[in-house]
Order: C-alpha cells, then sequence, then structure tokens
C-alpha cells in the first residue's frame, strides 16, 4: 500500500509510479559518491525490487531512499540523498523520521546503512558503528559499474 506523508510544500511517497527515474539515476550516478557511473537499469531494478521514499515539491522529486528488507528481520537504508538546492530545509531528518515509523518496517531485529558523511544524521535515529565488527563480512565490487564491455 502507497502512503503520502506532507509537510509544507513537500510530499513523502511511497509511490513507485511517482519515481523519476532519470532524476535518481542522474543523481547517483553522477553525484554521489557511493555510485559513480551505475546504470540506468541497475538504478531501475533496485528501486523496483525496494521499499522506495521520494521526497517532492509539487510534481518534482528532490530526495530520494530506498529500503532494501525482508520486513521480518532485517533493513538496509541506502541510496539516500536530497538535492543540494533544497537542503537545510530539514528534508534529510524529515525523510528519516518516515522511514524509521514506517508500519512495515516496526519490530526488525537489524538495520544497517553504509556512509561516509552523514553519521551525525544517522545517529539521531538510532544507527551506530558496528558493535562487533569482527563478525561482519563483505564481498565488495567497487568498480563493478566502470567495466568496459
Amino acid at each position: 500500500m502507497n502512503m503520502v506523508w506532507a509537510r509544507g510544500e513537500y510530499q513523502v511517497s511511497t509511490d513507485k509510479e511517482r519515481l523519476d527515474l532519470e532524476a535518481i539515476h542522474r543523481y547517483l550516478s553522477q553525484e554521489a559518491y557511493w555510485s559513480q557511473g551505475i546504470p540506468f537499469e541497475v538504478v531501475k531494478r533496485a528501486a523496483e525490487n525496494s521499499l522506495a521514499f521520494g521526497i517532492y515539491q509539487g510534481n518534482n522529486q528532490v530526495g530520494y531512499a530506498r529500503i532494501i528488507s525482508d520486513y521480518a528481520t532485517f533493513a538496509h537504508l541506502a541510496d539516500v540523498f536530497v538535492l543540494p538546492e533544497h537542503r537545510g530545509k530539514g528534508l534529510g531528518k524529515w525523510l528519516m523520521e518516515v522511514i524509521v515509523s514506517h508500519p512495515d518496517l516496526q519490530g526488525l531485529r537489524r538495520w544497517m546503512l553504509a556512509t561516509r558523511d552523514a553519521h551525525g544524521l544517522y545517529t539521531g535515529y538510532g544507527f551506530k558503528p558496528l558493535a562487533s565488527p569482527d563478525r561482519w563480512m563483505e564481498r565488495h565490487f567497487p568498480d563493478v559499474y566502470n567495466y568496459k564491455l
């Protein structure tokens, strides 16, 4: 079920039909440090298979985040951004409030995210460094979007 939250001239919506995938792709592939060069089809598939949250001013998408989850035990927060011209208005904090209070994401045992520069934002919503980093492992392919055929 799609949900909408309103605050002033902005809305947050989980309606995937509203997503401006071209705008999301433009930001993720050109601006975001974590996904430079990501192909459009990857962005599209990721949105389709996630609980996606768009921030809108009217019909214009100005922010985005997505949750990858089994809706029972685990959620991973990814691809969070607010366009630069809309920053400083509390939209990132509002988006986090909406996400952590979403009814489908209650009672989860673990939430995860990765960030280089937004620790201050996320600590306000209960995120903290890994308690046991020695237990975690990863398969990481940092150049996956930069390969040449």
